[in-house]
């Protein structure tokens, strides 16, 4: 996508070399979201480089998402000629449906094993804005982190895929607490609970981030999506495919490293 229609959209996109950072770029509204940002981050999903082995989201401020923008729930208080959720109302079941899934698409394509996926977090993770940072592999936050599931504060549920990788990071029960009551959740239990590799002071953050993203691309790009590729699915497999699996991607590793050595 061009520039300008990312910043139509709420966003900007640096692309340097190997590394891809996504910029929530609406300070002013704490990077409220919206569908034309959903749009435009799942366009973004489907035209990274082919180079690109690192991809950070982060948000311009002094937040990471405050979540929806609360102005689009409803067509009446929308902007004039502005998408809204509140458009959904007016929609058919499977209408929707369909519309939510092309939402989804924004969040899904941060678990393509080409890449890893950074969720760099400081200040609030609302609703959307944590189901963001939950679709990236990795969460490093701020101290002044604050995650909220606010969808059932809303008489919702969390669409934005958040929910499996919630599960996955801190198990069933707590994600059911976490969601169901709509609680901020800190930095510091975010680590304790698996929800964040670690919280450092908010002047530190963007360091921490970059010293990871340098161990990230340190190794070579195939050893790293195909470790990804294996860990995504590992939980659902049995072993006896996981092994399989294991001694494939190995396969195509030796032959690839045999390339390097030749």
């Amino acid at each position: 996508m061009a520039p300008d229609e990312l910043a139509a959209a709420g966003l900007r996109l640096d692309v340097d070399d190997a590394v891809a950072t996504i910029t929530l770029d609406r300070p002013d509204v704490r990077n409220a979201q919206t569908p034309a940002m959903w749009r435009a981050l799942g366009r973004i999903g489907e035209e990274l480089p082919e180079t690109v082995r690192v991809v950070v989201v982060t948000g311009a401020g002094q937040s990471f998402s405050a979540g929806l923008d609360r102005t689009l729930m409803s067509p009446a208080t929308a902007p004039e000629g502005v998408e809204s959720v509140g458009d959904l109302f007016a929609m058919s079941d499977q209408e929707m449906a369909d519309t939510i899934e092309v939402y989804q698409r924004g969040f899904t394509f941060l678990r393509d094993p080409r890449f890893i996926s950074i969720a760099a977090v400081r200040g609030h993770a609302v609703g959307a804005g944590f189901q963001l940072a939950l679709s990236c592999d990795l969460r490093v936050v701020a101290d002044d982190a604050r995650f909220c599931m606010k969808e059932s504060a809303l008489g919702l549920v969390p669409d934005l895929t958040g929910t499996k990788p919630l599960v996955e990071s801190v198990g069933y029960a707590r994600a059911l607490e976490i969601c169901a009551t709509a609680r901020m959740v800190g930095a510091a239990e975010a680590v304790d609970i698996g929800l964040a590799l670690t919280a450092v002071p908010a002047d530190e953050l963007d360091a921490t981030v970059a010293d990871l993203v340098a161990a990230l691309t340190a190794a070579l790009p195939g050893a790293v999506s195909e470790t990804k590729a294996l860990l995504l699915g590992a939980a659902e497999r049995s072993l006896e495919e996981q092994r399989r699996l294991e001694r494939e991607a190995q396969v195509r590793r030796f032959r690839e490293v045999a390339k390097l050595l030749a």
